[in-house]
This record gives structure tokens, sequence and C-alpha cells, in this order.
């Protein structure tokens, strides 16, 4: 049980024991006492000041005093200011932590060598701030691309988000299952097949030396940049602009072979498969680069018939209903919403329609309790009507059905425009960053130090770690603006602070390891008192498993990107005014090694649940 837990658990016993009423945690509020005044948490009294009629310090005297003979091992001390009572935590409360959290001090110079044999260096707990099996079962889909184009900046930060919370919560206990859903057909792939039949001369994306779905997103663009220019040839023969946007001989053969693939032409079919793969093959390079994984890949081709059958359960039980014209429709007016098609009066179904029969086919594989969906805030309203509709037809867990909405990201120049061929491509962005971390690696001196291989591999991993933790660190409700010199900045809010930081206390370490002096005390047995930033950093390190819980409760990885950048932010300004090599005595210099060794398990396993590496050295 972490601090604030005990703290509230205390507080409800000695409210009990001092005023005979029943109390609980929800009644009052504790909170980590403000830098300007004494204490480590604060509980704020207005709630039962008004509830007990008794004034502030009456109330604040009695409760602090039963809470400081009551639990002398955890509360040192308290004082009052008007309404709060500040507790301060027994040093022993802290060390006794540190020692069960980060190893005993038997290695070398005083160097945790860890639990469970675990090497020096190592954390003693590997497991602290993850939690054991909980049985709750998490389907997290994310990614959703379409064929016709590449991943671009809005991909990767949808990426970073679904995987991270899919990380967060197996920390926080759950079984969890990555799907992605591939939009496959359509529309938007026949117009980069046509286009490609057009201009492309048989040409390949080996023939042409260009990544699959580079390839084929640029055709994509052709066929748009062929179709805008017929537009305005009809227009200019005289010809209504919406009149000529239909007739278009390119739209007009698109719309064919769309019709010619759902009639199973051969030629179509064959093409279309073909040009797939080519995008298939571009996504997995990129999906490797960047590290997202999936357990399973559903593809629109073969669910987009999904959902039919709900059309006729919905008009049977009278949940649906049918307009003369055929078409069939959902009427949500008593749930704020409106009347919401569900099948054409041609019998063809819409997105929302395959989307219910996607939703039952992986409850009926996977039975997750939760299913997350990782969407763009513009499919707000199509996600609310999605989960609607699988309550009102009885499909398993619809309850569970969570719709993670995250605004766009834009440029400093505005938005991305994909038929226009104005996005940020994924891949060159990617190699973008990565040229940015080693003009800034070069610029850090000791490139010598590093083999080739050794260097590719660090630059790499601050180019990654810089572009995610960017994307992440904002809340994914926000819409934000993404500037890559900015996100791979060393003294910054950014990824290379905190990886910085980590290889800075692995440098440490790796010296204390060699220094042949033995530990002799462990920090339990430290009589020294705290110092103030020792005390803040353990008292930061102590909140990192509320942090990865509060993290997945609000499906919100920048709660966890807050917290190590704090973190490491504390640490350097410890590292800057207390010696841990050099400490005053050995007792210090044990406990500083405990608190650094805990420090870069924490910002390691903090930044690994962010899916960012940290380097050992830089």
């Amino acid at each position: 049980m972490n601090v604030t837990r005990q703290i509230r658990s205390a507080v409800v016993k000695a409210l009990q024991h001092l005023y005979q009423q029943s109390f609980t945690e929800k009644d009052f509020q504790v909170n980590q006492t403000k830098p300007e005044f004494e204490g480590d948490y604060t509980v704020v009294l207005f709630s039962l000041v008004k509830q007990l009629k008794k004034s502030p310090d009456a109330l604040g005297n009695e409760l602090g005093q039963q809470l400081i003979s009551g639990n002398s091992a955890l509360f040192a001390s308290y004082n009052l200011i008007k309404g709060f009572l500040n507790l301060v935590i027994n040093d022993a409360y802290w060390k006794m932590f540190l020692e069960e959290q980060a190893g005993l001090p038997t290695g070398k110079a005083g160097l945790p060598t860890g639990k469970a044999g675990l090497p020096a260096g190592e954390a003693g707990n590997a497991r602290f701030g993850l939690q054991e099996p909980t049985g709750q079962k998490v389907m997290v889909e994310y990614s959703s691309p379409n064929t016709n184009k590449p991943l671009h900046l809005g991909h990767l930060r949808n990426n970073f988000l679904g995987w991270s919370v899919a990380a967060i919560y197996k920390a926080n206990g759950a079984e969890v299952v990555k799907t992605c859903i591939v939009n496959d057909r359509g529309i938007h792939i026949c117009k980069s097949m046509i286009a490609w039949q057009l201009f492309a001369n048989g040409a390949t994306p080996e023939s042409a030396a260009t990544k699959g779905d580079h390839f084929v997103g640029d055709y994509y663009v052709k066929f748009n940049d062929a179709y805008k220019k017929q537009v305005q040839e009809l227009v200019g023969s005289g010809m209504k602009e919406e009149e000529a946007e239909k007739e278009a001989p390119i739209m007009k053969a698109a719309q064919q072979m769309l019709i010619d693939w759902e009639a199973g032409d051969e030629k179509v079919i064959g093409l279309w498969k073909k040009m797939n793969q080519w995008v298939y093959q571009g996504f997995d390079e990129t999906y490797k680069r960047i590290g997202s994984d999936f357990h399973k890949i559903y593809y629109e081709s073969e669910t987009y018939l999904l959902g039919k059958q709900y059309v006729e359960q919905g008009l049977a039980k009278g949940i649906f209903f049918k307009k003369d014209d055929g078409s069939v429709w959902v009427d949500l007016s008593n749930e704020g919403l409106d009347q919401k098609l569900l099948q054409r009066r041609d019998g063809t179904s819409v997105y929302i329609t395959q989307d219910l029969g996607l939703a039952d086919v992986k409850q009926s594989e996977f039975h997750a309790s939760q299913s997350i969906y990782v969407i763009g805030d513009e499919q707000n309203y199509h996600m609310q009507v999605l989960k609607l509709i699988c309550k009102k037809l009885g499909i398993p867990n619809a309850d569970g059905i969570y719709h993670l909405s995250y605004g766009m990201v834009e440029l400093p120049t505005g938005k991305m425009k994909s038929r226009e061929g104005t996005v940020v491509d994924a891949d060159e962005l990617l190699d973008e960053m990565y040229a940015i971390a080693s003009q800034h690696t070069e610029e850090l001196g000791k490139v010598q130090d590093f083999s080739e291989d050794e260097l590719k591999e660090l630059c790499n991993t601050i180019s990654l770690g810089a572009l995610k933790f960017f994307l992440l660190r904002v809340d994914p409700k926000k819409r934000m603006i993404f500037n890559p010199e900015e996100s791979i900045d060393f003294h910054g809010f950014t990824g290379p602070f905190v990886q910085y930081t980590y290889a800075r206390i692995r440098s440490i370490l790796r010296k204390a390891q060699a220094q042949q002096e033995p530990g002799t005390a462990s920090p339990a047995n430290i009589n020294a008192p705290l110092l103030r930033l020792e005390k803040e950093l353990i008292l930061l390190l102590e909140q990192f498993p509320a942090t990865v819980e509060q993290a997945g409760q609000e499906m919100n990885p920048s709660v966890l990107a807050v917290y190590v950048f704090n973190l490491a932010k504390t640490f350097n300004s410890f590292y800057a005014e207390h010696s841990i090599m050099s400490a005053e005595t050995a007792e210090k210099k044990t406990l500083r090694l405990q608190i650094a060794q805990l420090t870069a398990h924490v910002i390691k396993t903090g930044m690994g649940l962010l899916g960012i590496n940290v380097p050992e050295r830089m």
C-alpha cells in the first residue's frame, strides 16, 4: 500500500476513533504538501469542519495528535495552516521503502546487488511500479491505415498512443490484445489503381526504387491531380462544376472499378491484391521501425459485409426501421442524437454497419471486458452511435466500448491534406529526426567513443525517443503542433533530456561498481536525516506505481511522460547540489547510490511504457 493510501486509511480510523462516527476516504482530500510549507502530505480539513462543526484549528490539532500517537512509525510531526493539516512522514519510512525497492547495498561501494540474484546495477525489485495480473482482458485497436497512402504524422500519434495505452494496461495487470483494422477497399484504393493503370507504364516499387506504400500513395496524388485538371476542362467547356465533378472520366473509371471489384472481376481483384501487397510491405517496414505490433490485423475487405445480419435482427426487434425507399435507419433522438443510416436503399452497408459486425467478431474472438478504439476526434459522433447501437443489440460487453479520442497533429504551417500530397510522411519525418539527432550528438562531442554501429543505434534511440515523447507528452484530447527541432532539445521538456539523465545515472553507477570498498549499512539503518532533495526524490519515486495506475485509469500516457520528466529534472537538481561518489559519509554514499539506483529503474520502466528506449551512455 503506497503512502497516500496509508494516510487516507489512518485518517479514517483516527476520525472514527475521535468522533464515533462513520467516515470514508471520500470525506476529505489528501494532497502533496506545497513546496513553500513544511510537510510531505496535506489533509484538507474544510469538508470535515463543516461536517463536525468544529473550528479548523481544533479539528486539526485533535486529528494530528491522534495520527501521531496511533501511527508513530509513519508520522513524525504535523503542523496546521488555515484548515490544512500538513503531515511529516518519518525518515525511517522513506529509508525502508528505498531498501525494499532498490535492494540491499551489499555490492561494491554500497551499490545494490538487488534481490533474487539480480546483478549489481539492476533494481532490487524489478517489478516496482508493475501490478500482478488482475484477470481483466482489454482490447486496444489502433493505427487503422488506408492502403492508398503511406503512414503520416497523424498515424504516428495514433500508433504511439495505442501502443503506450496497451503497455500501461499490461503494467496495471491486464491481459492486453492489440488489434488493427486496415481500410483496404473502397473508392480510395480504386483511385490509386486507376492512376497506376494510366500513368505507371508497368512500374513497380522495385523498378522505381520506392517503398511500396509511398509508391501507391504517389498514384493517389496523381489521380487527384488528373481529376482536378479534367474538372477544370469540363467547366471550361461550359459544364457546371458540380456536374463536372461527377462526369470527369477518371472519376467515373474509379467508380466503375469499385463496382467491378465488388462483382469479383478477376483482373481488378488481381491488381488490387498486387498493389495492396506493396502497401503492406511498406507498412511493415514502418511498424518495425517505430515499434508498433499487433496480435491480430483485420481487413475491411473481409469485414465490410459483416453486420448485415444485425440489420435484420434490429428490424425484427423493432430497434431499427425501414423508410419508404427501403433504406434502414436507427432513431437515437431519445439519446440526444438523431437518426442514423444503417443500410442504403440498394442494400449496401455503410461504415457503421461494418463496425457493428467487426465489434461482434472481435468480442467473440477475444472476450475482452473493455474494447478501446484509438481514433481521432473527428469520429466522436460515429463512436457514440456505434456504442449505443451495440448496447441496443445486446452485443456482449458493449458497455466496455471506449473511444480514446485524440486531437489532430498540425504543423506550424497548418493542417495536412492527403489529396494534395502535403501530409508529413512518417518515414520522411523519422529520417529527419535521425538527422537532427546525429547533428546534436556530434555537437555534444564524444562521438569518437562510439563505434559506427553504436552511434547509429544511439541516434536512432534518441530520434525515436524524441518523437514519441513529444507526441505523448500532450493530453490525447488536445490538438497539438509538432516542431521537430523543439522535440529533440536536450535541455527542455523532451525525451532526450530524460534519456540523458538516465545515461548520466548509469555512468555514476558504473563508476561505483568499479570501486572496491564494500558497503556496510542499509538505508533503513542510516541515522543521518534526509536532506530536502534526497527526501523529495524518494517521495517522487514512491509515487511511481500510483502514477502508472492513474495513467491507465485515464488512458493518458501524458501523465507518465510528465512524471518521468519531473523525476529526471528533480534528480538533476539533487545531483547538482549533492555529490554521490564523494558524499560526506559512507552512509550518505550508500543512501544516494540507492536513490540513483531506483531513479534509473523508474526512468527506464516509465519510458518503456511510452515505447521509448533509454541508452546506457550518451
